[in-house]
């Protein structure tokens, strides 16, 4: 770790259960004449969004809705929502729902306030601005993407590549637990590793870790490693959901500023190639990555096991080290999803083209505390195929 960092995050965040409502308040504060929400189907059928739209009409602002987000957004989706905000003539972009139509709204923003190719942005700063303002309303406790200025999308050769500035960081995050009531067993499983995980790897990044990621990636691990069972078990325990998003953001805020590594790079491929969801992603190769991982970094694994487990914190640091891989390899063993490659359709023959995939990620696996090649990439997945 560091004594020299910089940190950078969503510039005003707010957690109200029911804020939704606040919503059309919060775009006029933007300058909103015209909004436009970006979003998935998935959400409007489920009536997540009815809140949202009747509060815009109880405030008689008319606002665009565009619903055809699709997980893991590809080039032509993320650029057909930019032609809609231009016809639209939106003036204020409103993402709502998980990481794909965030990560999308972010992109709309840029893309309509300051039109540039999207394959010549893919990297570390290479956007340009302005853009739109920007709200983010997580529906899901998992990605973080509120907070980040990273937005995922998956090429034509199902790549996927990241657009990572500042420029992507939201003007308002607001995160509302109602609109997370409704969130399937599953999907609640699967985000919430992704934001466990999210936490791991900004705890033990090896490039710009530094004193405040930390405390936000402990802190967000206590909260979601202790409330995530509970969700699970009554998807409508208010207080839970509330502290599932809370941790997830701060996670994000974690890793946004201590980038993640290798479990990231692994699940790439497997959401390009195979459209399985990010969080299912991270989840299925965790676990190995964590034994992998292990050699470079037992100290900082015993130090997260005594805050999921405090009475590891008088244990040696290889036996802490071992409980913490144990204790969420047995986490994401209870939890209600797919837990092999084969049930996600991979077979032995897919597993080198994975790991050639993997490898391209070099901007996440230099961040990885110990070394990655292609062969341990293979292994990795072979161990849970």
């Amino acid at each position: 770790m560091t004594l020299n960092f910089s940190f950078e995050t969503t510039p005003h965040v707010i957690q109200e259960t029911g804020g939704a409502s606040r919503l059309p308040a919060l775009a006029a504060g933007l300058g909103a004449k015209a909004p436009m929400i970006v979003t998935d189907a998935g959400l409007v059928k489920s009536g997540v969004l009815a809140p949202v739209l009747a509060a815009f009409a109880a405030a008689g602002q008319p606002v665009e809705v565009f619903t055809d987000v699709q997980a893991d957004p590809p080039e032509a989706v993320v650029l057909a929502t930019v032609d809609a905000a231009r016809a639209a003539g939106a003036d204020v972009i409103i993402g709502i729902g998980g990481g794909s139509s965030m990560d999308t709204a972010k992109l709309v923003a840029l893309l309509v306030g300051a039109p540039q190719a999207l394959p010549d942005i893919y990297g570390i700063g290479l956007a340009h601005g302005p853009r739109l303002p920007l709200i983010q309303v997580p529906t899901t406790a998992g990605t973080g993407s509120e907070v980040t200025p990273i937005s995922i999308v998956t090429t034509p050769t199902h790549e996927k590549k990241g657009v990572v500035s500042p420029l992507l960081y939201p003007d308002i995050a607001l995160l509302d637990a109602s609109l997370t009531l409704g969130l399937p067993a599953p999907v609640t499983a699967a985000t919430g590793i992704d934001a466990m995980v999210h936490a791991i790897e900004a705890y033990t990044s090896k490039h710009k870790k530094n004193a405040v990621s930390d405390a936000l990636a402990l802190q967000a691990l206590r909260l979601l490693a202790g409330n995530m069972d509970r969700v699970i078990a009554d998807g409508t325990d208010v207080d839970a959901r509330s502290a599932m998003l809370q941790g997830s953001m701060l996670a994000g805020m974690a890793f946004a500023n201590a980038p993640v590594a290798a479990v990231h790079a692994l699940a790439y491929p497997l959401g390009g190639h195979f459209h399985v969801p990010h969080g299912l992603s991270n989840a299925l190769v965790l676990p190995p990555v964590l034994h992998f991982n292990k050699p470079a970094a037992t100290t900082l694994y015993a130090e997260l096991a005594g805050v999921v487990l405090p009475g590891q914190r008088f244990a040696s640091a290889y036996a802490a080290a071992d409980a913490f891989i144990a204790f969420m390899q047995e986490m994401v063993a209870r939890m209600p999803f797919a837990q092999r490659l084969t049930d996600v359709g991979v077979t032995e023959a897919d597993l080198e083209r994975l790991a050639v995939d993997a490898m391209k990620v070099e901007r996440l696996l230099m961040n990885n505390p110990r070394p990655v090649t292609q062969a341990d990439a293979f292994a990795i997945y072979q161990s849970v195929l």
